[in-house]
């Protein structure tokens, strides 16, 4: 406890009056000399050009980039500007970082960085979050500086951490998008989801995969066109359908339509395979043509078992459904497997399942015929 206060007592310091290294300093606090040329200046008439001078000098921007920083933060000494860099440095940031922070929020040079920045450190820091963990928050999206601690970032980060149940899964998710933590919509949006029956895992996978979906503030028409189509958003499917919904765009969806529907696919047949596998849909047309030449062409299989398990498309063509249908092919033609078997359940089983089922099952010489036909067809992929 008593080490505690003095973390907090140390984070809390004036940066402004630090006069130099101590030698028991907090790591929070550590001095960093400027790296950039340091020039001292007088107050001036002009602030803007004041302004303009020290981010060339003191942070390297190039002439165009410090006037147009300058549209939007003002100040007429270095004081303020210096203590927010040491600030900066003091808590793990090179020089590379600031340039990119200021960059992007010119204004934290102006503000009173102990009131504004300093408690959300603080408050990221009580949650486990390390020094690099916070550069790297900060330096995916700084904008969330800008939120207020207890009226935005707080109660995000609360019922961000509602879902995911681990401080270490919900800043994971939080540097993944910082977004979470300002937006306006990620409140709104969750709230909509739990009212429209959404399950709490579905929003744990989102969270944990795309969380950047939650930011969006057209999220609710994704659920209506979803529930439109029969999705229930009770099912575990519901999330694996935002996410493929959300991560395609109209243009490339109605191409991956045109390209299924190539392959004699009837809208009936890509919802039906959309609603077993949400996935599938993004699998490349390139991929989704592969796959289904080598069904067609190789195999001289029926695409309409692929509509069962359209998650055939995201497996490896070379490494997976290539040498499996080597060894499928082989059993039929022996006689060793009826035709009227399921065509996918052999792509669907973990590797050592399908050598167990497929492969091993047999005699000696059966075995080893069947392995060498596997190795075969996977070795030759790799040449």
């Amino acid at each position: 406890m008593k080490s505690h206060s003095m973390f907090k007592a140390l984070l809390s310091l004036n940066l402004n009056s630090l006069p130099s290294p101590t030698p028991k300093c907090n790591p929070f606090l550590h001095h960093y000399s400027f790296t950039f040329p340091l020039k001292l200046y007088t107050t001036t008439s002009d602030p803007k050009s004041f302004t303009v001078s020290y981010l060339i000098n003191n942070l390297g921007f190039s002439p165009e980039s410090a006037l147009k920083a300058s549209n939007s933060v003002r100040f007429k000494t270095q004081k303020n500007p210096d203590s927010v860099l040491t600030f900066f440095r003091n808590n793990g940031f090179s020089d590379p970082d600031i340039y990119s922070v200021i960059k992007k929020e010119p204004w934290l040079l102006s503000c009173d960085i102990n009131k504004r920045v300093l408690p959300k450190f603080e408050f990221l820091s009580s949650k486990g979050a390390s020094t690099s963990d916070i550069v790297r928050a900060v330096m995916v999206n700084p904008r969330f500086l800008k939120s207020s601690l207890e009226n935005c970032i707080i109660p995000a980060y609360e019922l961000v951490n509602r879902f995911l149940q681990c401080e270490k899964k919900t800043f994971a998710s939080i540097v993944g998008c910082p977004s979470l933590l300002y937006s306006d919509s990620v409140v709104s949006n969750i709230n909509f989801l739990v009212d429209n029956g959404v399950a709490d895992l579905n929003i744990y996978r989102i969270l944990r995969l795309r969380p950047f979906i939650l930011c969006a503030n057209d999220l609710k028409n994704t659920v209506e066109e979803l529930k439109c189509l029969g999705f229930d958003p009770s099912k575990s499917y519901f999330a694996d359908a935002m996410l493929a919904k959300r991560a395609t765009s109209e243009l490339q969806w109605k191409d991956k339509v045109e390209n299924f529907k190539k392959w004699g696919w009837s809208d009936e047949t890509i919802l039906e395979a959309f609603k077993r596998q949400p996935m599938c849909m993004l699998t490349s047309s390139k991929k989704v043509d592969k796959v289904m030449r080598f069904w067609i062409n190789k195999l001289g299989w029926d695409t309409s078992h692929l509509v069962k398990a359209p998650g055939i498309f995201g497996y490896s063509l070379e490494k997976r459904i290539i040498p499996r249908a080597s060894v499928v092919n082989y059993l039929i033609s022996k006689g060793l497997r009826k035709e009227s078997s399921s065509f996918l359940t052999p792509f669907c089983m973990t590797d050592k399942s399908f050598l167990e089922k497929y492969v091993t099952c047999y005699d000696d010489e059966e075995a080893s015929q069947l392995l060498k036909l596997y190795q075969e067809n996977m070795d030759l992929q790799d040449c």
